[in-house]
């Protein structure tokens, strides 16, 4: 059985979580997860008060439903403080960026620039090192960052070799894949600094509906091949599906299992 624990994107139920959330981290909860991963902390457009509320209200309901904090998905608010106390609620010591909008003064074209793929890289590791003692910060990958460069490297390439050595990578191999990238050589390039991952399959093209492990583009044996033994967190995830949420999640979930990849706590 692999080392690597479970845990679930929230972003998955994001439409059920707005309409009962004690309900649906419960349900997750009797799927077998023990962990999970919350989204939208650190939101820049949000007072702080209204993120810490929504932070204790979602403790509150975690609590209730037996689940704990792998890891979040974040922005970076000007003052990266305001950032951990919310994590702190949580009870979470990882906070994961998703996208460069999320970083003041940056969108999705950052790393198809070189001058702003090394301020992007600048800011990043900046702000990790700032934190470095309450809270560890990393970056998720979707597909754009493998844009090519002039110099004909691309952007992905071009960030981790100039981000700080505090910096923690959440490899999605789904989007790796999409962008044409091998996810098993970017975890064995990543190494150390990779310590969660996102599994999920189906087409591996934006936009397209996920589709059952095994069912699509991303061999997931074959990807965690390059993984070293840091990796913590195998992460569930959808962004879109036509199938029901949580029977895809526990379907997931429950081949990863069952094929000796994850195991639930």
């Amino acid at each position: 059985m692999g080392e690597s624990l479970l845990s679930v994107q929230l972003y998955s139920v994001r439409e059920q979580l707005a309409a009962d959330q004690p309900g649906t981290l419960a349900r997750l909860a009797e799927i077998g997860f023990r962990h999970v991963e919350p989204f939208g902390l650190g939101t820049p457009d949000k007072p702080l008060a209204d993120r810490l509320a929504a932070a204790r209200s979602l403790r509150s309901d975690l609590d209730a439903a037996g689940l704990a904090v792998s890891a979040v998905h974040a922005g970076l608010p000007g003052d990266v403080a305001e950032l951990v106390a919310e994590c702190a609620i949580l009870g979470a010591d990882t906070a994961f960026v998703p996208h460069p909008h999320l970083v003041a003064g940056f969108g999705a074209d950052t790393f198809a620039d070189p001058d702003q793929v090394d301020a992007f890289a600048e800011a990043f590791g900046a702000a990790a090192e700032t934190v470095a003692a309450d809270l560890r910060l990393g970056y998720h990958n979707h597909w754009f960052e493998w844009a090519e460069l002039p110099d004909g490297t691309t952007g992905w390439d071009r960030f981790w070799g100039r981000a700080g050595n505090n910096l923690l990578a959440e490899v999605d191999v789904y989007w790796v894949v999409a962008a044409g990238a091998d996810p098993a050589a970017v975890l064995a390039a990543l190494g150390s600094r990779a310590v969660a991952v996102h599994l999920k399959d189906g087409p591996a093209e934006h936009p397209a509906p996920q589709t059952p492990i095994g069912t699509g583009k991303v061999d997931i044996a074959e990807a965690l091949r390059g993984a070293s033994s840091g990796i913590r967190w195998h992460v569930v995830e959808i962004d879109s599906t036509e199938l029901d949420p949580f029977d895809l999640l526990a379907t997931n979930a429950n081949i990863l299992v069952t094929e000796g990849h994850s195991r639930w706590a």
